[in-house]
């Protein structure tokens, strides 16, 4: 698979509203965003220094941080926001981070876990994640007025089980039941999904017809896991179809290339991201598959154990696609109080991918487009 190419992403971009920008080279990995992000209190000096053998390093991978998609839910949901005014409703977290979801709380958003407790009439915005048309229904039969913030990559793979359906093939598609992205997918069309969990599924997966088969998966799995569930699907299932492009979205891709890079270099990976965030911790798993000596993930600086540190000359730092900088950046901060003040940028790949906002907000109050979204630049 590998980092995506630009002929791949405008395959994907196709019908799915995107846009580029180009960005000074030290944000990449990590997107501008008009949320305001605030600056965690440091408590200086809680990491000791280390003492060790030679001299201490970051390898500070890049890409890493916020994503296309994300970016664009988060700033939906601010704009939203900016709109109607608080409360806006958010089915399921918007994005899975602690910090962004706590921060969309304080500006008025309430997040809820289905639509049936979102007041009828109200406004509710779906999350990065993607619904299922059932949940869209509901929410239409209620009266809301939906904002649909599905990362458009997510769309893209809706968009294939639906066509798969209608040509009556049976869609295998691989991912973690229960995960929001997953329910959205299979509920394309339930009745010719079958969702494989691991490769280990594969053994005893039962077919309606083997020679009408074609996979599909989860946007934020890891790659290597993916293509291993793949190749065994085709051991077992020589005529299995391949989607027209990978599933598996660029950022997902680009944070796991740069992690395998640093990883063997690393004593020491430290992944910032939440515990329901899949891509955050298919990092974590990624480094400790390429050599990293150990590999931890943290929703926030304070959450580092300074054993962790003992006797690690270089820490590796990434964070998932769903993670603020403003994280990245306060456990450099710690990170420098226990020695490692030297940070080398690790640099995989460069992103200028942006998504336009939902449909429902891309113009302001006097029917114009809005050329604020998504850092000041909106293309047609």
């Amino acid at each position: 698979m590998g980092c995506m190419v630009e002929t791949q992403l405008a395959e994907t971009a196709a019908g799915a509203g995107m846009t580029d920008r180009t960005r000074d080279q030290r944000t990449i990995g990590a997107p501008v965003v008009t949320l305001a992000m605030p600056r965690m209190r440091r408590q200086s000096g809680r990491l000791k220094n280390v003492p060790v053998d030679g001299e201490k390093k970051v390898l500070l991978a890049a890409p890493r941080g916020y994503c296309a998609g994300v970016d664009r839910a988060v700033v939906a949901v601010e704009k939203a926001l900016e709109r109607y005014g608080a409360p806006v409703y958010v089915r399921k977290q918007i994005v899975h981070n602690v910090h962004v979801v706590k921060t969309l709380e304080k500006m008025g958003a309430i997040f809820v876990e289905e639509v049936d407790e979102v007041p009828e009439g109200a406004n509710v915005v779906f999350s990065a994640h993607g619904v299922s048309p059932a949940v869209v229904n509901e929410a239409a039969d209620r009266g809301l007025h939906a904002i649909d913030a599905t990362c458009p990559l997510v769309t893209k793979v809706h968009r294939e089980a639906v066509r798969f359906a209608k040509q009556d093939r049976e869609i295998l598609l691989i991912g973690h039941t229960g995960h929001e992205e997953v329910e959205g997918t299979a509920g394309e069309a339930p009745e010719h999904i079958t969702i494989v969990n691991s490769p280990e599924d594969v053994d005893t997966l039962e077919v309606r017809d083997p020679d009408r088969l074609v996979w599909l998966s989860q946007t934020t799995l890891s790659v290597d896991e993916t293509m291993e569930t793949v190749r065994r699907l085709r051991e077992r299932f020589p005529n299995l179809q391949d989607p027209p492009s990978d599933d598996i979205c660029y950022a997902t891709q680009n944070r796991q290339v740069a992690i395998k890079k640093i990883a063997p270099q690393a004593d020491v990976v430290i992944v910032v991201g939440s515990s329901n965030s899949s891509n955050s911790v298919r990092l974590k798993e990624v480094a400790l598959e390429y050599g990293a000596r150990a590999a931890y993930r943290v929703d926030f600086a304070s959450e580092v154990q300074q054993e962790w540190l003992d006797g690690a000359r270089t820490v590796g730092v990434t964070s998932g696609a769903s993670v603020p900088e403003v994280l990245v950046q306060e456990l450099l901060d710690d990170l420098a109080d226990a020695g490692y003040a030297d940070v080398e940028a690790t640099v995989t790949a460069e992103e200028d991918l942006v998504f336009s906002l939902p449909k429902e907000l891309r113009q302001n109050a006097d029917g114009q487009r809005d050329a604020r979204a998504l850092g000041g630049r909106v293309r047609a």
